[in-house]
């Protein structure tokens, strides 16, 4: 598995070879979706490489749009342009970067001593990049062949509008890796990697973030808005924080939102030791953090009759693909359901999905059965997304991946 270097693509930005698409398989590129799969192609009229330009056109030759060829991928083409004129050059990417830089300043998300994701992939037309900005420095994850290929030029325009220390690269998920033929280890890009964790603002919170080992690039920067949410239903509640990461939901709680005690629970021994020292930054000396594997502590406090005001439920993705969401599913009921169980009379439940097979709807039919098997009522108070700084393209609605939900349970 190897990632063709930068140097072996044209610098042209114009198309080497033309994907020619089968009968009646036109209309989600002429709706400006970005993702030709395999099956959808019928030919391709030239020899492109791994990662070159090529153009998109119908079974009898008009062109659609332009994009970079992967043949190892089931997404064989990833689309950026749907007009013919455009060259996918070094310009192309210096200005979508800059489009994207311009829509955080709008959004107010440019604070360098906060942290703002400033590429989102498909919500951003970059399809394959991930750009996170902590304070002074820049965390990039590349799920796409032919983006890795383009690595040095996209770090030059990062580094034009952001001008940061430096710039590290988080590796894809390893079955992604797999599927896109990427081989791209952790290591720093430009500059200076810090020395150690840095520390962003948020809500008025301090969070000292690990960028080199953390998980995702280093923190859950979209579940921003949905922490500060949840905290204004946290006031004078005993919290349970599940699969709690670096603690972002159980200090705002106990920091910002005054809750009598939180009890923050995560498997992996770095995170908990993150929260510890997350929840001591903010002064909130009422969180107490656990080591232990989430689903043994919930049937732990159930077998306990333990009760809490509030129960937050933000796991690790359960289905990586539409055939794992059955699975998923269920796997989201029992938590919920054990939640529901542990939450005296009006009390709160913040339950979450990052994963992006599993709908908004499949998420609330959820709820729906927990309700039923629990007899009690779920009022739904909030069905939220991510923060503004993840856009959904409405051209490819599959980038609309988390749902949090907050409800009172009577």
């Amino acid at each position: 598995m190897t990632t063709p270097a930068p140097s072996a693509l044209p610098a042209s930005g114009l198309p080497s070879a033309t994907v020619v698409l089968k009968p009646q398989r036109a209309r989600p590129f002429f709706g400006r979706h970005p993702w030709v799969l395999d099956s959808a192609v019928a030919a391709v009229d030239g020899t492109p490489d791994d990662g070159d330009v090529v153009d998109l056109a119908t079974h009898d030759g008009r062109f659609i749009a332009r994009g970079l060829w992967n043949p190892r991928s089931r997404i064989r083409v990833r689309l950026y342009a749907f007009d013919a004129a455009t060259k996918l050059d070094a310009e192309f990417w210096r200005q979508r970067i800059a489009a994207a830089v311009a829509l955080r300043k709008h959004l107010g998300l440019d604070d360098r001593a906060a942290a703002a994701r400033v590429v989102n992939s498909e919500g951003d037309d970059l399809s394959g990049l991930i750009v996170d900005r902590y304070g002074e420095y820049l965390a990039v994850q590349v799920t796409a062949l032919a983006i890795a290929s383009r690595l040095e030029t996209i770090c030059d325009a990062l580094a034009a509008e952001l001008n940061p220390r430096g710039i590290l690269l988080r590796g894809a998920e390893r079955g992604l890796a797999k599927l896109e033929g990427l081989a791209l280890p952790d290591r720093l890009i430009r500059g200076a990697a810090p020395e150690g964790p840095i520390f962003i603002h948020e809500h008025g919170l301090k969070f000292g973030v690990d960028l080199t080992e953390g998980q995702k690039t280093g923190y859950y920067l979209d579940q921003r808005d949905n922490r500060q949410a949840a905290a204004r239903h946290a006031r004078g509640r005993r919290v349970l924080d599940m699969f709690c990461y670096s603690g972002g939901f159980a200090v705002a709680c106990a920091a910002a939102g005054g809750a009598r005690s939180v009890l923050a629970v995560d498997s992996s021994a770095r995170a908990a030791a993150l929260a510890r020292e997350n929840a001591a930054l903010n002064g909130a000396a009422n969180v107490v953090v656990e080591e232990a594997d989430a689903f043994e502590t919930l049937d732990a406090l159930t077998a306990a009759g333990e009760r809490f005001g509030m129960v937050v439920l933000d796991p690790p993705k359960f289905a990586r693909s539409r055939a794992a969401v059955d699975d998923a599913l269920r796997a989201y009921h029992r938590i919920n359901r054990l939640a529901v169980g542990l939450l005296e009379p009006g009390g709160v439940l913040v339950t979450c999905s990052c994963s992006g097979s599993v709908t908004r709807e499949d998420f609330h039919h959820m709820l729906a059965g927990v309700a039923q098997r629990a007899g009690r009522p779920v009022q739904i108070l909030e069905s939220r997304g991510a923060a503004a700084d993840h856009p959904v393209s409405a051209s490819c609605l599959e980038g609309e991946y988390l749902t949090c939900v907050i409800a009172r349970v009577p």
